[in-house]
């Protein structure tokens, strides 16, 4: 679609008509002079994608959503885990276990049955990033690692869409646009990746459940200022949120004439970005080597030689334990393991089998030959092995 034109062009494009139910619902909005009747069916025209329906993707969508875009595509295929709930906000208990895609698409729907909701329930790739970008006019960057915002950007470079990025760690965030005809990428910024494992994700570091909040409801502004072609959007700038210190601060951010994807333009095709940052390419089609715990608590029977992890927290093995199971949570996974055989066979659990799926990814990309994950978890085990085991 190239770069939003909707805010800009103004007579020659024909905007959608609001109902009087829209009329009635948007009235709020309809009332800045900002927005108006014809700001609010600009918002009805626009297309945004959204990356991740997790932390980030969770505030954004809700926000969007009420706000009346016309149209949200959400890329995810993740599964909704207890652990999630803590700042996933589109999710509830009730969904762990389901498909995220489905769950937003249900929440979403509820929230405004006037917007269109198209899922892509598909790993974003280089094989179809170029496809998927192309169908909107925007997209909110909710990913969680480095491999996938240089796809981000990269193809939002290459496709002339904007891109309204967001990251969190810990207590802090970060928000900005790139990717617009005037401003910088992404690229810009983070010329190169930092080293693999410099950088603990969410799930080994922790993350304060309200920050995500926080960014991706300043994502959602963001877009809706550039469908609106109002405001001062974050074009150039890098706004900065320390969450423990209650501090916002904003930095310049100026387009490198040598960026390899804005600057000089001689980044012409997607490439191998899991290559790119570091990491062993695993191929994203390959299935997740898995083990049920009734073939584990057999070879434990056997005595046969392996290591069962359990990658919860604490907390939880107080609940219900695995037998004879080592326990390494998830955010020390790297360290504990790192000077452990890489052939060595290993088996990892968790409570439903999704975390352990995310740690077995993890240790392929380390190296590790001979790693799986423990199908269904403690839930599993509890049907399966031992009944008299709690399931939390």
């Amino acid at each position: 679609m190239g770069t939003l034109t909707i805010a800009d062009a103004g007579a020659d494009v024909e905007l959608p008509e609001l109902s009087p139910d829209e009329l009635a619902r948007y009235s709020r909005h309809i009332l800045l002079p900002e927005v108006g009747e014809e700001g609010q069916r600009k918002l009805k025209a626009a297309r945004v994608l959204l990356i991740g329906a997790g932390g980030l993707g969770s505030p954004a969508a809700l926000y969007l959503a009420a706000a009346g875009v016309g149209t949200l595509g959400i890329v995810d295929f993740d599964v909704v885990d207890v652990t999630n709930l803590q700042r996933q906000i589109l999710h509830g208990t009730s969904d762990v276990g389901r498909s995220k895609l489905a769950s937003a698409v249900d929440r979403l729907r509820d929230v405004n049955p006037h917007v269109n909701i198209e899922p892509h329930e598909v790993r974003f790739t280089s094989a179809n990033a170029l496809e998927l970008v192309r169908q909107y006019d925007l997209v909110v960057d909710g990913t969680d690692n480095f491999a996938t915002r240089y796809l981000v950007n990269d193809a939002c470079v290459l496709s002339g869409v904007p891109n309204v990025y967001g990251s969190i760690f810990r207590f802090d965030g970060q928000a900005s646009v790139f990717c617009t005809a005037e401003g910088p990428c992404y690229r810009c910024l983070y010329p190169e990746p930092p080293p693999p494992g410099m950088v603990p994700s969410c799930a080994e570091g922790g993350v304060l459940g309200v920050l995500p909040g926080l960014i991706g409801t300043l994502q959602a502004t963001e877009a809706i200022k550039l469908i609106l072609g109002v405001g001062e959007p974050l074009i150039g700038r890098l706004t900065l949120i320390d969450a423990l210190g209650a501090q916002w601060r904003t930095v310049k951010v100026r387009r490198n004439p040598k960026c390899p994807a804005c600057g000089t333009r001689e980044l012409t095709k997607l490439i191998d970005y899991e290559q790119f940052c570091g990491l062993k390419t695993v191929p994203l089609d390959s299935p997740i080597p898995e083990i049920t715990p009734k073939e584990v608590a057999e070879r434990q029977a056997r005595g046969d030689d392996f290591d069962l992890i359990d990658i919860r927290e604490p907390y939880e093995v107080r609940i219900a334990a695995y037998p004879s199971a080592e326990l390494i949570p998830q955010a020390s996974l790297g360290e504990a393991l790192e000077g452990r055989d890489r052939n060595r066979e290993i088996v990892l659990a968790c409570r439903s089998g999704a975390r352990s799926a995310r740690a077995v990814r993890q240790l392929q990309a380390a190296g590790f030959t001979k790693v799986w994950n423990l199908a269904g978890g403690i839930l599993r085990w509890a049907d399966e092995v031992d009944p008299s085991i709690t399931k939390y």
